[in-house]
């Protein structure tokens, strides 16, 4: 089952280097960057900026699941770790960063 069907799940357990490894070419543009899974979305303008956080908040509430953003005026970074693993990368990472890839795909980006 691709990431993008998989729903997030509470208490997910740590993945371990081997697993991120794994996992991470499933999400390009996705690095781990001081252990979080992160990127950086690029927008035309702050209203596209704002639209797919305001999009990417309602998806995060229903996988129960929230990133930390950065958002500026043509961009806004997201950053994926999952505290109830003690702040490691989960399943539920990658599962909430293929979903917000395919939010950005349907926004059309920058």
């Amino acid at each position: 089952m691709t990431l993008l069907a998989q729903t997030c799940r509470a208490n997910a357990a740590a993945l371990d280097a081997d697993a991120i490894a794994a996992l991470l070419p499933q999400v390009p543009g996705w690095s781990v960057t001081d252990g979080k899974l992160a990127r950086s979305f690029p927008f035309k303008n702050y209203y596209d900026t704002i639209a797919f956080v305001n999009a990417l908040a309602w998806i995060s509430h229903h996988q129960d699941h929230h990133p930390e953003l950065t958002v500026t005026y043509k961009e806004c970074a997201v950053r994926y770790n999952t505290h109830s693993a003690g702040g490691a990368l989960s399943d539920n990472d990658f599962i909430c960063a293929a979903k917000a890839d395919a939010l950005f795909g349907q926004r059309g980006g920058a």
